[in-house]
């Protein structure tokens, strides 16, 4: 675990380690990281945004080349969330059914339909800026009633958007020398901002629960 948290919070880090022993793979890693956190249901716990960042920081610095990786997280990001809703789709009866889904939290489950149904279909997009909740709002589209076609126009608009505010955030300030003498706690932050919608839903509706 320990060693989880030290890459999560040192990406700039590993990803320059891994850069440097990988060459040009980092893009395929790259590629996989992104699409396995927004394309399996089971993996909310790999880093999405602080990566997108961290990487922007390496564009900045010459490491790596902005258009390719653009294209690669935006193609991994569109991807990954439509491969989730078919998961989706496919255990649909299961999950309507409230048995019980190996490797799926029904806790996750029941806090992005609560995102749902106080955001609608726009979650699709909203959900790529919160952590957890973009790795089952595209699962749980699938399970529910949202046409595939409305979904995709959300998911390509949604994934777009958020590679493009992560990645170029990196870009610009990645490697301004507070944010880069500071990482980790850039990092830290990210995550923080982005947990907010999460743990505002999750309180809010405790207490509407308790006054029940």
């Amino acid at each position: 675990m320990s060693s989880i948290i030290d890459i999560f919070l040192h990406l700039d880090q590993h990803l320059s380690l891994v850069m440097n022993e990988y060459g040009i793979y980092i893009y395929l890693i790259l590629f996989i990281i992104v699409f396995c956190e927004t394309g399996l249901v089971i993996m909310p716990f790999l880093p999405g945004d602080s990566l997108i960042f961290a990487t922007g920081a390496l564009v900045a610095a010459g490491s790596i080349k902005l258009l390719p990786i653009y294209l690669i997280f935006c193609f991994a990001a569109i991807i990954g969330d439509t491969v989730n809703y078919s998961i989706g789709h496919f255990l649909r009866e299961k999950v309507t059914a409230h048995e019980n889904v190996r490797f799926i939290k029904r806790e996750y489950l029941d806090q992005t339909t609560a995102f749902f149904e106080k955001h609608g279909s726009v979650t699709i997009i909203l959900a790529r800026f919160v952590p957890i909740i973009r790795s089952f709002a595209p699962f749980v589209a699938g399970v529910g009633t949202m046409p595939y076609r409305k979904f995709i126009s959300f998911n390509v608009i949604g994934g777009i958007l958020w590679v493009t505010i992560a990645l170029f955030a990196g870009y610009l300030f990645g490697n301004i020398p507070f944010v880069k003498n500071n990482f980790s706690i850039v990092v830290l932050g990210i995550v923080v901002v982005s947990l907010l919608p999460l743990i505002f839903t999750f309180i809010k509706n405790k207490m509407v629960a308790k006054n029940t």
